[in-house]
C-alpha cells in the first residue's frame, strides 16, 4: 500500500491521456487537444512504390576528373613532368605518362598524398595507370547512395509524408515507398526534380552556326534527337559522339528556347567548360523571390562563406563572358558577367509561362535545392500503385483476427484465473489502449506488421500477468494471507516479467537499427508494447488489485 494514492492518480493519469490521444482516430473530429493521428502504412491505405536507379559511374568519373586536376597540381610542385589522362574515368582510372626522368618521382608523390586512394596497377610503354583502391570505391559509391537517400528524405519531409520507406537496393538503385497517394503525387514530383546545380563558364572557342552543325551532324549520323531519347540519354550520347571535336573540358548543354513550351521542341545549344567546381554543395539557401524590373517570380541563391569566395574568384577571372546557371543539365540562365561579383548572390530565372506556373517551378527549384543538391542524378525504372482495397481487405482479415483472438484470451483468462482474470483482461485492454496512443502521439505509421507487433505485445503482456498470478497461488498455497500475497506475488514475478522484456527489447532495437521499412515499424511497435505492458499489465493491474482489496473491502478474491 505504500504510495497507493500517487499510484492511483498516475494510473488514472495515463489513462486519461491514452483515451484522449486515441479519441480522433476512432470517432472523427475536426479539432481537438492534438492534431496527430495514427497514419496507415502504404501496405494498408495504399500509395506509390517508386525504384530510382542512381548515375553512381558518373559522380566516379567526374570525382575522377577532379582528382586529375588535383594531381597535376601536386605533381608541379615536385617537379614531376606527366601528362595525365582519364581513358576509364568511371572505373575511377588516370594515365600518367611521364616524361623522362619523373617515373620515380610520380610514385613517391602518389604514394605520399594519394596512397590511400589511388594504386598503381600497371606500368607500360603507354604509361602508368592508377585506379581506385576497391575499398575506397565501394566506400564512395556507399556515399553516394546513402547521400542520395538523406537528400530523398529531406525532401519528402517537407511535403509531410508519413513514414517513408527509402532504402538501398541492389548496388545503385534506390525503393522509395510513400504511403498515401496526395502526398506520394507531390513527392514524386520533388523526387524527380534532381536540383544538381552547377555554375558553368560558356566558351567561345566553336561558334554557334558550327556547334548546330556538328550536332546535327551527330543526330543524322546516329539516327536519334532530342524527341527519340530521354533528355539524360541525348546528352550522354551527344556529348559522346562529339567529343572529339570539342575542346578539351568542355560539353554541350542545351537552354529551353523561350518561346517552347519545351525543350525538345526548342533547345539553344551552349558550349561549357567543365573545369569550375562551383556547384549546389556552395550554397547557404535557396528562397522564391521577384525581380526588380518585371516582377516575375526567381530562385535566390545565397552562397555560403566557401562558395561565396568561388563565386567572387569565378567572376573575377570571367569578366565579359557569360556564366550558365545550369540544373540538371539543362541550362537555365546564362547571363553576361560585366563586373565581379562578390556578395555571394545569384538568381536563376524561370522560362516562359504564366505566373503561377513560373511560381510552382520557382518553389519547386528552392525546395530541391534547400532540401539539398542530389549527389548523381536520378532515373526511374520503376513505378507501382499499390491501391487502398488490398490495404482494406488487410485491415478487416487483421482485425477479425485480432477480435477472435482478444476474446478467446480474454475469455481464458477469466475462466482460467477468475477474478485475477477479469483484473488481467482489463489491463489487456489499457495496455492495447495505450499502445495504440502512443503511436498516434509520436505520429507513427501502422502497418501490417506493426498490427503483428501489438497483437506480439498482447501475448507478452498475457505472459506477464500468468508469472504473476501463478506467484500468487504460490504464496496462498504457503498460508499467507492475500494482502502479502499479492504483494509478494507481483514483487518476486518482477525480474521474470523484466528479464523476458530486456531480452525483447534487445531485439527490437537490432531490429530498428539493421532493419528498414517494414522491419523498423515492426520494431518501434514491439519497443512501444514493452513500455505499455509495464504500464497496464503490471502498474495498473497492481493498483486495481490494492484497490479492490485495501479500498473495496474484498478481503479475498478468486483466483
Amino acid at each position: 500500500m505504500d504510495n497507493y494514492r500517487l499510484r492511483l492518480v498516475l494510473a488514472l493519469t495515463g489513462i486519461l491521456f491514452a483515451a484522449l490521444w486515441v479519441f480522433p482516430n476512432v470517432v472523427p473530429v475536426k479539432k481537438w487537444i492534438t492534431e496527430t493521428r495514427l497514419n496507415y502504412g502504404l501496405d494498408i491505405q495504399g500509395g506509390l512504390q517508386i525504384v530510382m536507379g542512381v548515375d553512381v559511374e558518373n559522380v566516379v568519373a567526374e570525382s575522377t576528373q577532379r582528382e586529375i586536376r588535383s594531381i597535376e597540381s601536386v605533381l608541379l610542385k615536385d617537379a614531376a613532368m606527366a601528362t595525365l589522362s582519364a581513358p576509364n574515368a568511371k572505373k575511377g582510372e588516370v594515365l600518367i605518362v611521364p616524361s623522362a626522368g619523373s617515373e620515380e618521382k610520380i610514385k613517391t608523390a602518389m604514394d605520399r598524398d594519394y596512397g590511400t586512394m589511388f594504386q598503381l596497377i600497371s606500368t607500360d610503354a603507354s604509361g602508368m595507370t592508377y585506379r581506385f583502391i576497391d575499398a575506397y570505391m565501394l566506400d564512395y559509391r556507399n556515399r553516394i547512395i546513402q547521400q542520395a537517400i538523406e537528400t530523398i528524405r529531406n525532401r519528402i519531409d517537407e511535403f509531410g509524408v508519413a513514414e517513408p520507406s527509402i532504402a538501398k537496393q541492389g548496388e545503385d538503385r534506390i525503393m522509395i515507398q510513400l504511403p498515401g497517394m496526395a502526398n506520394a503525387e507531390r513527392a514524386k514530383e520533388l523526387i524527380n526534380t534532381t536540383a544538381k546545380l552547377d555554375f558553368q563558364i560558356v566558351s567561345q572557342e566553336i561558334g554557334m552556326d558550327k556547334l548546330s552543325e556538328m550536332i546535327a551532324n551527330a543526330e543524322k549520323a546516329g539516327g536519334y534527337n532530342m524527341t527519340t531519347l530521354k533528355y539524360s540519354e541525348y546528352i550522354e550520347k551527344l556529348n559522346a559522339d562529339i567529343k572529339a571535336q570539342l575542346p578539351a573540358e568542355t560539353v554541350v548543354y542545351f537552354e529551353k528556347n523561350q518561346n517552347a513550351q519545351k525543350i525538345e521542341i526548342g533547345a539553344v545549344p551552349y558550349l561549357l567548360k567543365t573545369n569550375t567546381t562551383l556547384g549546389g554543395n556552395d550554397l547557404d539557401d535557396a528562397f522564391v523571390s521577384y525581380d526588380g524590373q518585371s516582377g516575375v517570380p526567381v530562385v535566390s541563391l545565397k552562397f555560403n562563406p566557401a562558395g561565396s569566395t568561388k563565386f567572387g574568384d569565378l567572376t573575377t577571372a570571367s569578366v565579359g563572358k557569360q556564366m550558365a546557371i545550369v540544373l540538371d543539365r539543362v541550362v537555365k540562365s546564362a547571363p553576361s558577367i560585366n563586373e565581379p561579383i562578390r556578395g555571394g548572390q545569384a538568381q536563376i530565372t524561370l522560362g516562359q509561362g504564366t505566373r503561377d506556373q513560373a511560381m510552382q517551378e520557382a518553389q519547386m527549384i528552392s525546395t530541391s535545392l534547400r532540401a539539398g543538391a542530389l549527389p548523381a542524378r536520378l532515373e526511374q525504372l520503376e513505378e507501382r500503385r499499390v491501391g487502398p482495397s488490398l490495404g482494406a481487405d488487410s485491415i478487416k482479415k487483421a482485425q477479425k483476427g485480432a477480435y477472435v483472438g482478444a476474446i478467446l484470451v480474454l475469455i481464458f483468462m477469466m475462466v482460467y484465473y477468475k477474478a485475477f482474470g477479469v483484473i488481467a483482461s482489463v489491463s489487456i485492454l489499457v495496455n492495447i489502449l495505450s499502445l495504440i496512443a502512443l503511436l498516434a502521439a509520436f505520429g507513427a505509421s501502422l502497418t501490417l506488421p506493426g498490427i503483428a507487433g501489438i497483437a506480439l505485445t498482447v501475448g507478452f503482456a498475457v505472459d506477464a500477468n500468468v508469472l504473476i498470478q501463478e506467484r500468487i497461488k504460490e504464496e496462498i498455497l504457503r498460508g499467507v494471507s492475500w494482502v502479502s500475497a499479492i504483494k509478494e506475488g507481483y514483487d518476486r514475478a518482477m525480474s521474470a516479467i523484466l528479464d523476458s522484456n530486456v531480452t525483447v527489447a534487445s531485439v527490437a532495437l537490432i531490429l530498428y537499427f539493421l532493419g528498414t521499412g517494414p522491419v523498423r515499424g515492426f520494431a518501434v511497435t514491439l519497443l512501444l508494447g514493452i513500455v505499455t505492458t509495464l504500464f497496464g499489465n503490471v502498474f495498473v493491474s497492481k493498483v486495481i488489485a490494492d484497490t479492490l482489496v485495501h479500498k473495496m473491502g474484498f478481503k479475498k478474491l478468486s483466483i
